[in-house]
């Protein structure tokens, strides 16, 4: 049985996961880490719970999920999963943080891709991958069936989607992405996002006014 842990990190208030089972093996997904005292926080926790990191996963890479990664990346020393078509948007963040005021550094380090319908492992648990796209190319959800919840990023929120005005979004896809890959699991799934409060499939479908 798997755990989860969150934390709301930087001045987006996103929303950090640590995935860790019973053995302490442990993902973090979409490290938004940005100052020293977060970064601590952080790394408390993992030391704290003997957790082993054996992976770095990302929903998508806007600049608010990945404030972190370089620190997460050389701390930890183990590789980023994304989706390939995420490799863009995570090269644009220098860009996007010289917008928003600040200096961000290129990341630079080992990444693997992930892909729709692959499987990615923690032991003995299994997470399905959903390719989500809409908000960002390459979003990806990652659903536990056996716990019937998933990490969704910025994809579905409580009573709201994720922004498509940023580049490559794009709203019918992400509406669709939401309906075809999302909305056909069970209505009890616990949908971790990237922002706020979790959520059901249920609670949305029901209440969502973009549905």
């Amino acid at each position: 049985m798997v755990q989860l842990k969150s934390f709301a990190f930087n001045p987006f208030s996103e929303n950090t996961y640590i995935v860790y089972d019973e053995k302490g093996e442990a993902f973090l997904v979409d490290p938004g880490n940005f100052s020293e005292v977060e970064s601590s926080v952080l790394q408390t926790f993992i030391e704290k719970h003997d957790l082993k990191i054996r992976n770095i996963v990302l929903t998508h890479a806007h600049i608010d999920h990945v404030l972190g990664l370089q620190w997460a990346h050389d701390t930890y020393k183990v590789p980023v999963l994304m989706h390939e078509l995420e490799r863009e948007i995570l090269d644009r963040n220098p860009r996007d943080a010289n917008r928003f005021g600040f200096f961000f550094k290129p990341f630079v380090g080992d990444i693997s891709y992930l892909n729709e319908g692959e499987t990615l492992k923690l032991g003995d648990d299994e997470f399905k991958i959903l390719h989500v796209p809409g908000h960002s190319p390459g979003s990806v959800a990652f659903y536990h069936k056996k716990q019937n919840f998933m990490i969704s990023g910025d994809v579905l929120f409580e009573g709201s989607i994720g922004r498509t005005d940023l580049y490559k979004g794009d709203h019918q896809q992400l509406i669709a992405s939401i309906k075809e890959k999302l909305f056909v699991l069970d209505d009890a799934t616990q949908v971790y996002n990237g922002h706020g409060n979790p959520t059901t499939i249920g609670f949305e479908k029901a209440h969502n006014p973009f549905f």
